[in-house]
Parts: C-alpha cells; structure tokens; sequence
C-alpha cells in the first residue's frame, strides 16, 4: 500500500481548489473585488472614490462632519482606519451593514462593465475574501477556530447571480421596501 493519495483523491482535491477564487490586495489577481479597488460608485447622487469609503461613512448617517471627512479621504486605507476607530457609530450599524456593503457592491458592479465581466467571468466558483484578520467579511479564523464568515464574497457570490439571472444585477434576492431604504440610507437602486 502507498502513502500517496490514489489519483480520484487528487483530482477532487485539485478541482475544489479550482472552483474557489480568493481575493484581498489590490495589486494581486482578483483584486478588483476588494472594496479598497479604486472604482467611483454613485449612490444617492453622490459619488464615492472606492466602496470602503461609501462603507465607512454610512455608519455616521447621523453625523454629515464625519462622512464628509472619510469621502475626502485620499485612499480607502485611510477611510477605513477612520471609520473603524470614530466614536458616534449609528445604532443600528450591525442590523445594517450587509444591506450597505449589498448597495456598494450593487453599484460597483453595475456601473462598470468591465469589473462586471471579471465577476461574471468567475462562473460558479466561491468567492473568498482571504483578509488575515477579518472573520466577518473576510475568511480570517474565529475566536473559536472556525473559518471566518466571508459575507464580502457570500454578497459578491450573490451579485454574481443576480448578474446572470437579470444581466444587469438588479436585486433578485433582496427588494427592501421604500422604508428600508429610508432606514439604511441605501436605495435600491437596480
């Protein structure tokens, strides 16, 4: 008996890690669906340098200073530090915060054909954002040793699809009524 895994073993093995795409830096293959990726968003009639700083500023809805101050930013790295250190966070922020990252990325991939093309182009793979240290958005371990959540590729999963069903990625699994849209400060605008 040999200690090499029989080849059926190797090809499944081979085949999952082809069907699951990972994403993080900017710079490096696939970086077009980081939320640090320079791509103008228009939300609201307003435009947005990169989806960090939309997603930074709305959880200050109630403090225009501050969202001013992070849309000024002249990086999302900056944005983000921001916002993630600020006091005064809304308080619904964690009810709402997938709906507002659902809005950017809605926007992001809407807006600009050719990084719709590059997500269309993924197929039916698993979209993994591999941050080292987010577990919410990001596939970083938990406190338990879990595997984080990844909601940043489960939306971009979903956008994906809405793409394909609609080809102009208009909310299929989510239409928030008028007042939803009110309460989170996001439209829904595909």
């Amino acid at each position: 008996m040999s200690n090499f895994p029989r080849r059926s073993d190797r090809l499944k093995k081979l085949s999952s890690k082809e069907n699951i795409i990972r994403f993080y830096r900017t710079s490096r293959k696939w970086g077009e669906f980081s939320n640090f990726y320079e791509a103008e968003i228009l939300i609201n009639g307003e435009t947005w340098s990169t989806n960090e700083h939309y997603f930074q500023a709305q959880k200050f809805t109630s403090n225009p200073e501050f969202q001013q101050k992070i849309k000024n930013f002249a990086n999302p790295r900056q944005a983000a530090k921001f916002g993630r250190k600020a006091k005064g966070l809304r308080p619904d922020w964690e009810e709402a915060k997938d709906e507002v990252m659902r809005t950017a990325l809605r926007a992001k991939f809407t807006q600009h054909q050719k990084l719709k093309q590059k997500l269309l182009s993924t197929k039916d793979a698993k979209l993994e954002e591999e941050s080292p240290t987010d577990s919410y958005w990001g596939t970083a371990t938990r406190k338990d040793g879990s595997k984080g959540f990844n909601k940043l590729g489960l939306l971009l999963v979903e956008i994906r699809e809405d793409c394909q069903i609609t080809g102009n990625g208009s909310a299929q699994h989510h239409h928030p009524s008028e007042s939803d849209a009110n309460r989170f400060n996001t439209p829904d605008r595909n």
